[in-house]
């Protein structure tokens, strides 16, 4: 792609990272990619891991076979696992509750 800026036409570097429809398609694209052949193409990031916040509840939660199913397919197609989307949920439920 060209562009002219100022007079001057300078070539802007087309992204070889391509957009993605859903976590799963990324995903297999970075399992059989690697990731130090796009390094003029990523930005660096904070990443901040809160070890000293452990878990102390655990809620043991019974559900019908095609609910569970249902659950994990949802949490698989928003990149996440199924106790956290269970947990985002009842978090949202219970701040939207009018019992809170």
């Amino acid at each position: 792609m060209r562009v002219k800026k100022k007079g001057k036409i300078s070539m802007k570097k087309k992204s070889k990272i391509p957009k993605f429809r859903s976590y799963k398609e990324e995903a297999n694209f970075w399992d059989t990619h690697n990731v130090t052949d796009f390094e003029g193409e990523t930005k660096d990031v904070d990443i901040i891991v809160e070890l000293d916040k452990p878990r102390d509840e655990t809620v043991v939660l019974r559900l019908q076979k095609k609910v569970k199913n249902k659950l994990e397919k949802t949490a698989r197609s928003k990149g996440l696992n199924v106790s956290t989307l269970a947990r985002m949920w009842l978090m949202e439920k219970l701040q939207s509750s009018r019992f809170s």
